[in-house]
């Protein structure tokens, strides 16, 4: 994965993650990527700075690097407290959607692939459940026709 920082046609600048740099390029030629505060699909690279790590550095963390504007004039002073905002908003609107998911459904744990299986084909009644399954399992109850989605999970529920 790679992280590009953004500017759109009206200086407006955000970031974004992109599995390579042809993805990128791809994605621009097809007007995929927009501005998430004019929705512009005119939108460049901006300059950034690249982030190195030495041997001493490795077992500390270090804060990611920030876009670098190539004029002082040319970063809008409101644009990165603007993405933190939606961000944090996002990061509440899913937390909020698997507390939901998670009050309201029964976890069925590592019988989730066969409960879901039982109730497609009508051997149990439909009911709201969460659960585990591996990347495989997944796959195959979404080949069957099953309608599965992973629970949102945010960063710091890894911590």
């Amino acid at each position: 994965m790679i992280r590009y920082a953004l500017r759109c046609e009206a200086d407006h600048a955000f970031e974004s993650w992109f599995q390579s740099s042809s993805a990128y390029d791809q994605q621009v030629k097809r007007k995929l990527v927009t501005c998430p505060i004019c929705n512009s699909t005119k939108v460049d690279k901006a300059i950034m700075a690249p982030r190195i790590v030495g041997k001493k550095g490795r077992g500390r963390a270090t804060p990611p690097p920030e876009a670098v504007a190539a004029t002082p004039e040319a970063a809008p002073s409101g644009s990165t407290s603007l993405m933190l905002a939606q961000e944090r908003e996002l990061r509440s609107k899913l937390k909020e959607l698997r507390d939901h998911i998670v009050k309201n459904a029964d976890n069925v744990g590592e019988r989730f692939p066969n409960e879901a299986r039982a109730m497609h084909y009508g051997d149990k009644e439909h009911r709201p459940i969460y659960g585990e399954a591996s990347p495989d399992e997944a796959k195959a109850l979404i080949d069957e026709g099953i309608e599965v989605s992973p629970l949102p999970t945010l960063p710091e529920d890894r911590n």
